[in-house]
């Protein structure tokens, strides 16, 4: 028998399984803060977790967040191999500061194997961006998921990032897994103040007016792009494949 809302909110422990209870988990994490949220889908959400990080502009938010509830949870990384070599140091930087249990994940081909077989994707239109991102982004992500046994997964996604993620909710499922965005209705205001209180960094390359970070060749400056939407994928694209909507 499905639990009403207000158990829900009060009975922590109770693992959530059926999909049609989402609307009234969101309805009752909307009202909770970062922090109450990453605990309450702790207590109520089934299987392992795990914390995926693209390590961008202001992933140390998040990184702080889930690891002062779960300190050893697996932080997946992908690695396309094409990273600004700002990121590289900012994730060694961020992993020895918080202490992070990372786990990288990367493609089965590499990046010049990729460019030999199939030339350089990102420059092919949105059919060649979208392999690119198959081949780089989802299958490394399901991948590592899969081998860590995680039902319920992590993400610091928010909805002033753009357009495609105005509808984004605190619990989500998502290819047969949960999907927990505790940031979800933060503004960029509460981000900035959370990393000032806790002095924790920025990526490097926010003060070179780069707002959303992922590979050198399709990232551009916020100045250079106009448009939030357009600062990844030549405006062609906006997410890499990991968040699309069912």
């Amino acid at each position: 028998m499905k639990a009403t809302l207000a158990r829900l909110v009060a009975e922590e422990l109770r693992p959530v399984k059926p999909v049609e209870e989402l609307a009234g988990l969101n309805a009752a994490f909307a009202r909770l803060d970062p922090h109450a949220r990453i605990e309450r889908a702790l207590a109520i959400l089934p299987g392992e977790c795990a914390l995926a990080s693209s390590f961008g502009a202001q992933a140390a938010v998040m990184l702080h967040l889930v690891t002062r509830s779960v300190p050893h949870i697996p932080v997946v990384l992908i690695d396309t191999g094409y990273l600004f070599p700002e990121t590289y140091r900012f994730i060694d930087d961020l992993v020895e500061r918080l202490e992070l249990n990372l786990k990288v994940y990367r493609s089965q081909a590499s990046p010049a194997w990729q460019e030999s077989r199939w030339g350089r994707l990102w420059e092919q239109g949105v059919d060649g961006i979208s392999r690119y991102n198959r081949l780089n982004k989802v299958e490394p992500m399901e991948r590592a998921l899969n081998e860590l046994g995680s039902s319920t997964w992590f993400s610091g996604l928010r909805r002033v990032q753009g357009k495609s993620r105005e509808r984004v909710q605190p619990l989500q499922v998502q290819r047969g897994r949960y999907k927990v965005c505790p940031l979800f209705d933060w503004t960029d205001r509460q981000v900035g103040a959370y990393l000032r209180e806790h002095r924790l960094p920025y990526h490097p390359l926010w003060d070179k007016g780069f707002v959303s970070i992922g590979d050198w060749h399709t990232t551009r400056p916020l100045s250079e792009a106009g448009t939030l939407d357009e600062t990844r994928f030549f405006g062609l694209l906006r997410e890499c494949g990991l968040h699309d909507p069912e």
